[in-house]
C-alpha cells in the first residue's frame, strides 16, 4: 500500500468519480491513476469502486470506509509535513480561505494589511463560495478556513469559532415612501418589491420565515450575492433592499436611506471554521486573532478541546462579540 494510492481513491471520490479531474489534481495521467487504484484493490482484496467498462459508477460500502480511513491517514501525513515545515520555515506557507462575498469584500480588507506585513511570505488564496460549497471544501481539505454566518453547528467535523455579529438593514432611495421611517415592519416590507440575497445565502431563510410566520407573501423580485449590485438596483428604484449593515459606506452610500430592521430580523454571527484535528501553524493561529482579537491561542485551544459545536457555543456565551 502506497500513499499515492490512498491519494488516488480520495481524489476520485472528491471529484464525484471523475478520474480525469482527479488525475489533474494529482498531476498524473488517467491511466496511471486507474492502475494505482486497481493495484490497491488487488492488494487489499476489496473492490473500492464499482465499474461499467472503464468508468467508475459507484463507491462500494467497503470503499466508503476505506476512503474515510485514507483521508484520516493523509491528514496525519500532512500534519507531519506541517510540523517539519513549521520548524524550518515558520514564516512561510499558504493560507486558503473560503467565504461569502460580504466577508471577503467588507471585512477581510480591514485586517489583511497587518497580517501581510507580519507574514509577507505567506501566500493567501481567497475563494468566494456559497455555504454548502464552503462546507464541502472544508471536509475535502481544500481550504484551511471558512468564514460564514450560515454554517450550522450540526457540522461537528468542523470547529466553528464565533468572530463578530452583524445586523440586516433595509435600504431605500431618498424619495421612497419608506425613507421617512426609522423602523420598518414586516407588513410594510411586503408592500414593496424586494432585492436581497439568494435563498440560504446570508440569512434569507430567516427572511422567508419572517414572511411565512406573518402569513404574508414576500415580493422578492431580485436576488444577488453581490451587495454592491443590490445597492445599484435599489438606486434604480427596482426594489427595497435588504442587506447586511456592514456593506454600507458612510460616504459612498449617502444617497441611500438605511432603516432599522432589528425588530423583525435577528442578529447574525459570523464564524471562522476549520476541520477538527487540523494542525494550525503559527501564522494560521495569528490569522484567526487578526480577524477576531478575542480568539487568542488559549481560547482556540480551549474550544478545540470540546467535542461538539454546541459546547463551543456555550463556551462563548460569556463573550461579548463585536457588532459590525
Amino acid at each position: 500500500m502506497k500513499l499515492q494510492q490512498l491519494r488516488c481513491i480520495v481524489e476520485v471520490f472528491n471529484h464525484s468519480l471523475n478520474v480525469s479531474m482527479a488525475a489533474k489534481t494529482l498531476r498524473t495521467s488517467q491511466p496511471s491513476m486507474s492502475k494505482q487504484i486497481r493495484q490497491l484493490e488487488d492488494n487489499l482484496g476489496v473492490q473500492i469502486f464499482e465499474r461499467h467498462g472503464k468508468h467508475f459508477t459507484k463507491v462500494t460500502s467497503a470503499g466508503k470506509e476505506l476512503i474515510r480511513i485514507a483521508r484520516e491517514i493523509l491528514t496525519k501525513v500532512n500534519k507531519i509535513e506541517s510540523v517539519a515545515f513549521e520548524q524550518t520555515h515558520p514564516e512561510r506557507g499558504t493560507l486558503t480561505i473560503a467565504a461569502s462575498n460580504n466577508q471577503l469584500r467588507y471585512q477581510m480588507p480591514l485586517m489583511i494589511e497587518g497580517f501581510v506585513k507580519q507574514y509577507p511570505h505567506v501566500t493567501i488564496s481567497l475563494h468566494q463560495s456559497r455555504p454548502s460549497q464552503i462546507v464541502e471544501a472544508m471536509i475535502k481539505g481544500e481550504v484551511d478556513f471558512a468564514l460564514s454566518a450560515e454554517i450550522g453547528s450540526i457540522y461537528d467535523d468542523l470547529l466553528l469559532l464565533p468572530c463578530y455579529q452583524w445586523e440586516f438593514v433595509v435600504i431605500v432611495r431618498a424619495d421612497h415612501p419608506l425613507a421617512v421611517k426609522k423602523q420598518v415592519s414586516a407588513e410594510e416590507l411586503a408592500t414593496y418589491p424586494l432585492a436581497t440575497y439568494p435563498l440560504g445565502f446570508l440569512g434569507l431563510t430567516i427572511l422567508e420565515s419572517l414572511f411565512n410566520c406573518a402569513e404574508l407573501s414576500s415580493r422578492i423580485v431580485f436576488t444577488a450575492t453581490d451587495s454592491e449590485l443590490l445597492k445599484s438596483y435599489v438606486r434604480m428604484g427596482l426594489g427595497v433592499g435588504i442587506v447586511g449593515k456592514m456593506v454600507l459606506h458612510p460616504q459612498l452610500d449617502r444617497d441611500l436611506v438605511s432603516l432599522d430592521a432589528s425588530s423583525i430580523l435577528p442578529i447574525s454571527t459570523t464564524k471562522i471554521g476549520y476541520l477538527r484535528g487540523k494542525l494550525l501553524r503559527g501564522y494560521m493561529l495569528d490569522f484567526i486573532t487578526y480577524f477576531a482579537p478575542h480568539l487568542t491561542r488559549s481560547v482556540i485551544k480551549a474550544a478545540a478541546a470540546l467535542t461538539d459545536n454546541q459546547a463551543v457555543d456555550e463556551l462563548f456565551k460569556s463573550f461579548k462579540l463585536p457588532l459590525k
